[in-house]
């Protein structure tokens, strides 16, 4: 009886396992961030000392009036303002964090370089100096490369499987290591994208706040002294836009540069699958 071949692919355990790290710096640093801009705002900005006429009741907002500096001037934008200051300071934390990940996962050297290297180590079917180059690297790529190398390293040995059997066995390799990557090299992304709208929008609600207050205070009063308030309500509202504006083009400039490099990094991924899969044809018909 003729033997068959099973075509099926190779189920054994994956050599990279899910990575259990928390995100708790997704509700902790918002919440901190607002805390601290309210704490600015209030006092920092709404030190009683910043002002001709403060407001000895204090309490959670008090009418301070006559600010003394410009940055004084900040604190009569209103209530949106210490949200506009948290935003900002959301943003900032977020790059930061985002800014190590992504260096991270970039690894220690070129990623070209790199996978060069491989294909180099590869071709003379020196499996265990690509193994040594990947702990070299490090890194979201390093790692992927890695998890293959092994599936590699174990499909050579492999007797049972055909060639192209083993080259799926080794692509599906790759791609659960690339799958375990890739969400951590997104993480925390959304909310630059988000305040790179919302804080604009932020910023003009509390311009319009402000415009509405300054608007009812000229009909109230009526006269040369409302006209003058409504002008120091106008630039006292506009405070908010410059903020929110402030905040979105920084989110904006800094979301891109983190998915650029994070593209980098992704197309460096499915080089080194595709590296690995076409090595595997080659050497081992």
């Amino acid at each position: 009886m003729a033997e068959t071949k099973p075509t099926a692919a190779v189920k054994s355990a994956p050599s990279v396992h899910p990575k259990k790290s928390g995100n708790a710096i997704s509700w902790i640093a918002p919440l901190a961030c607002i805390i601290l801009g309210y704490v600015i705002w209030r006092f920092v900005l709404g030190a009683p000392s910043n002002f001709t006429t403060p407001d000895p009741s204090g309490g959670f907002w008090p009418q301070h009036k006559g600010p003394k500096a410009g940055l004084s001037k900040m604190y009569e934008g209103g209530i949106v303002v210490p949200v506009l200051i948290g935003s900002f300071f959301i943003v900032i934390t977020f790059c930061i964090e985002r800014f190590l990940t992504v260096t991270k996962a970039a690894g220690s050297g070129s990623i070209a370089e790199f996978v060069r290297t491989v294909q180099f180590h590869l071709a003379n079917k020196e499996v265990d100096k690509a193994l040594a180059a990947c702990d070299k690297q490090k890194g979201s790529v390093g790692n992927v490369m890695k998890a293959g190398l092994k599936k590699y390293k174990e499909m050579i040995g492999n007797t049972e499987f055909d060639t192209e059997q083993k080259v799926l066995n080794i692509q599906k390799e790759v791609e659960e290591a690339t799958a375990l990557e890739l969400p951590m090299l997104e993480k925390n992304l959304v909310f630059l994208s988000t305040l790179a709208s919302v804080a604009t929008l932020l910023g003009l609600f509390g311009t319009v706040l402000g415009m509405i207050k300054s608007f009812s205070a000229l009909g109230d009063e009526g006269g040369g002294d409302a006209a003058r308030e409504l002008s120091k309500g106008i630039s006292e509202a506009l405070f908010n836009t410059a903020l929110g504006i402030g905040t979105s083009a920084v989110a904006i400039i800094m979301y891109n540069v983190f998915t650029t490099r994070i593209d980098g990094i992704t197309y460096g991924i499915d080089e080194s699958g595709f590296t690995l899969t076409q090595s595997f044809a080659a050497n081992y018909k």
